[in-house]
């Protein structure tokens, strides 16, 4: 039987204990009876044995070739089209056939071990809580003492003399860097391992927060929701939801905290929830490892409704075809996810997210002529509106350096009007180490703009 070489998926599981002969026989029976389920369409599908691994397999009409499962690997070798690196945490989809619905449920553990440092202790079996906001940033800045100083940044106001509105809506769109990550895998080669220590990036972090105090705050690469982000924001007064990564590269990683995935906070005190979907993304109408978390809010005061989603698209070069899928399949469950309120049915859009896109990205395109009248509130630093910044994101990795934009807030421009947004450091304020730092806790720079409703 001929193997094409170029379509060998390997995948490696961290199992409890070898597996017997008898569970790799059982787990190669099984798979290879799924590949041949394969007849005449696509056929892809996720198998985890409960000893043995999880693999991915990817066959096209009926090319149904060998199976081989060892004690540390199963390798499926199929006729597939050639994907590159890490296609194995591309696609999976749970049994059965045909596709999973997108919509992916709330993502809990059972019993999170909260932050000692930011949650106090239960008292009389009072349930844990964060410190105030005032107390907090104390906290923080105690905690950073002797640091650097933080990257001096402006809230640019762009509308001053049409008169600011009394009660913006403030938006922050931030890739935190997840722990995982930024120590066991992303090599920030001219970071120092301190600066990468979730003890200290917590804290900047949370400073970073509580400087801009945004009503609603988007995250991406959050792997310490349950334990530090969500209670301690609560305490704040935000609501929030969490959609971690099907496959997240974190659970590679020894000692990690768990799947990173896009978090959604937003102000109690300002909006009321009316619905809110985690969602996984597809390509070709297959699901892929991204997801997007979309959320509609009602202000308390105008009792106008606004639509925010936030997400995270496929990273590095080689993925722009998917990345551009991925944005298709974002923009059409914006399309049918957003209810339309009898009081209110043109609700308007935000979307955050690192798109790991520069703006000559096809998926930049779809965005910036999609339907939906989307375009890039940072655009407006520019003296003629219609450039983005010259980056988001500034690191060294064993590579080389990486300047470039890559984070974005896009807005519905008929409904919506961007009435400030901070501007970005100078390469001089960076650093020559770039990012992280022990200044700044991510490789990606917060974006934060100020809305306004239309008349």
């Amino acid at each position: 039987m001929q193997v094409d070489p170029r379509c060998t998926f390997v995948h490696r599981s961290p199992r409890r204990r070898a597996a017997s002969s008898e569970e790799k026989t059982s787990a190669s029976e099984e798979a290879r009876l799924y590949i041949q389920q394969g007849k005449s369409s696509l056929f892809i599908h996720s198998f985890i044995h409960p000893h043995v691994c999880s693999w991915t397999v990817v066959t096209f009409e009926r090319k149904t070739l060998k199976t081989l499962v060892t004690d540390q690997r199963t390798v499926v070798e199929t006729m597939v089209c050639p994907m590159g690196g890490g296609a194995t945490r591309l696609y999976s989809s749970p049994l059965p056939l045909p596709l999973p619905p997108p919509h992916l449920e709330p993502h809990q553990p059972p019993h999170p071990d909260l932050d000692p440092d930011l949650c106090k202790a239960p008292h009389n079996g009072s349930p844990a809580g964060p410190p105030a906001s005032a107390e907090l940033l104390r906290q923080c800045e105690e905690a950073l003492g002797g640091r650097p100083p933080r990257l001096h940044r402006k809230l640019l106001h762009l509308r001053e003399g049409d008169g600011a509105p009394s009660s913006p809506i403030r938006v922050m769109q931030w890739n935190i860097l997840a722990q995982a990550l930024g120590e066991g895998l992303d090599g920030f080669v001219r970071c120092p391992p301190e600066a990468l220590s979730w003890s200290r990036r917590k804290y900047l972090i949370l400073e970073e927060l509580l400087t801009h105090r945004p009503d609603v705050v988007c995250l991406q690469e959050v792997d310490h929701y349950h334990d530090t982000l969500q209670p301690v924001l609560a305490g704040l007064g935000y609501s929030s939801h969490f959609c971690p990564k099907p496959w997240s590269p974190c659970l590679d990683v020894e000692g990690n905290n768990g799947p990173d995935g896009c978090a959604l906070f937003f102000d109690q005190s300002r909006f009321e929830l009316l619905d809110s979907a985690n969602v996984r993304l597809s390509a070709m109408r297959i699901p892929t490892n991204q997801v997007a978390v979309v959320t509609t809010l009602r202000c308390r005061s105008s009792g106008r409704c606004v639509c925010v989603a936030v997400t995270h698209l496929k990273a590095r070069s080689g993925w722009e075809w998917l990345r551009s899928a991925q944005g298709s399949d974002l923009l059409r469950h914006l399309q049918n996810l957003v209810p339309k309120p009898p009081a209110d049915p043109d609700v308007p859009l935000i979307v955050c997210g690192d798109f790991n896109a520069i703006p000559s990205e096809e998926v930049y395109r779809r965005f910036s002529t999609s339907p939906l009248g989307l375009d890039s509130a940072y655009k407006t630093l520019s003296s003629d509106g219609s450039r983005e910044p010259n980056f988001t994101t500034w690191k060294i990795r064993p590579t080389g350096e990486c300047c470039t934009t890559l984070d974005y807030i896009w807005y519905s421009r008929d409904s919506l009007r961007v009435d400030a947004v901070l501007d970005l450091p100078s390469e001089e304020q960076i650093g020559p180490n770039r990012l992280p730092s022990f200044s700044y806790p991510s490789d990606h720079l917060s974006l934060v703009c100020d809305f306004s409703f239309k008349d």
